[in-house]
């Protein structure tokens, strides 16, 4: 994800982006495009891509041994264990930030808790039916171990009528696909805290612990902020919004990717080919960093708490505010990369009709 983007003081009218990545760019409204220097808003983006340091890390040599375990996750680990199961609605939510990193993210701690406040106050999932993995005090590190033990508790001992949800706001990249599984050559992966060290988790993992193990009457909704995250569930459905159709994306290889016998949608940031963007853009203040997914997910069911929101309606909803801040400039290529917008994609592990209501 392209994903930090900083405001700062000055008029509404005309601001100004600047991307570590790209470079600079004026920013207009309909009204007038020169301003003065005193009247620019600046704003910062970050890739959560990685691409930039996915090509060196290979060839590291001062790498741990991904074999070995902290004392921390051994402690962690056996907690999780300890979760307990709560029946009806159930929540995983991970933010990872790696702090200290030079891919840091800034959004993600306000992502997970402004997440855990929409399924309290907007679907009414009890606070403590929701676990969170955050580099936060008083929650557990996002490491690899730690994410793979969480999600295998969300699913655990899922029962009919069980709604669960797994959201991730962090950093997402792409691998080749060596089994035949992806129509583009690709599997789409999430990045753990220790990434570099106990490598990357794939959507086929993904598709394994959570979407297999669903059972009749479950449902499961996963929400995952990060780059080329489209199919990070490797579900056999994808939506296309351009034909207003379910398209096939059953593998190449014919192996199984659906459930035994319950509902997996995913809603993602971006399209597999696609980066996506952590922002203050949307910030009214100019400065607390999110996900513009998440953002834009969260506004569209935060504004209509009086109306049906469907599915169809959310992904609009969605694509329309990522279509208003590129009205707003010249040139978006720090926030949307290469000029191409991130867009919302929503699949299934089967076809269903997308004016439902949307309900976790």
């Amino acid at each position: 994800m392209c994903h930090h983007l900083k405001k700062s003081a000055m008029s509404s009218t005309t601001e100004r982006v600047s991307c570590p990545e790209c470079q600079e760019f004026v920013l207009d409204d309909s009204d007038t495009q020169i301003q003065s220097n005193q009247e620019r808003v600046k704003f910062t983006s970050d890739a959560k891509g990685l691409h930039h340091f996915w090509r060196n890390m290979f060839h590291r040599r001062d790498m741990p041994d991904p074999n070995s375990m902290s004392s921390y996750e051994k402690t962690v680990l056996e907690s999780i264990r300890n979760w307990e199961t709560t029946k009806g609605k159930r929540a995983l939510l991970c933010g990872v930030t790696y702090d200290k990193q030079k891919y840091k993210l800034k959004g993600t701690s306000y992502d997970v808790i402004s997440m855990r406040e929409l399924l309290i106050s907007r679907f009414g999932f009890p606070r403590r039916s929701i676990r969170i993995l955050a580099e936060m005090d008083s929650y557990p590190h996002p490491t690899k171990r730690i994410i793979q033990e969480a999600l295998r508790w969300l699913v655990k001992d899922n029962q009919p009528g069980d709604s669960l949800v797994f959201y991730f706001s962090g950093h997402g990249l792409r691998q080749p696909d060596f089994f035949d599984d992806e129509i583009d050559g690709f599997d789409e992966t999430i990045c753990p805290l220790d990434f570099r060290t106990a490598g990357m988790i794939i959507d086929n993992e993904i598709n394994d612990t959570i979407v297999r193990p669903l059972k009749s009457g479950v449902k499961l909704h996963a929400i995952i902020d990060a780059c080329h995250s489209g199919t990070i569930l490797d579900l056999p459905h994808v939506y296309s919004t351009k034909k207003n159709a379910w398209i096939d994306n059953h593998p190449p290889s014919g192996v199984f990717k659906g459930t035994n016998g319950g509902h997996a949608i995913s809603i993602s940031a971006c399209e597999d080919d696609q980066l996506a963007a952590d922002t203050s853009a949307f910030s009214e203040s100019g400065k607390q960093m999110e996900g513009a997914m998440t953002y834009t997910f969260r506004k569209a069911l935060w504004d209509n708490t009086n109306t049906k929101v469907t599915y169809a309606s959310l992904l609009v909803s969605m694509q329309r505010d990522i279509q208003a801040a590129k009205k707003k400039c010249f040139n978006l290529r720090g926030l949307f990369h290469r000029e191409r917008l991130q867009e919302p994609l929503l699949s299934s592990s089967k076809e269903f009709d997308v004016n439902e209501p949307f309900v976790l």
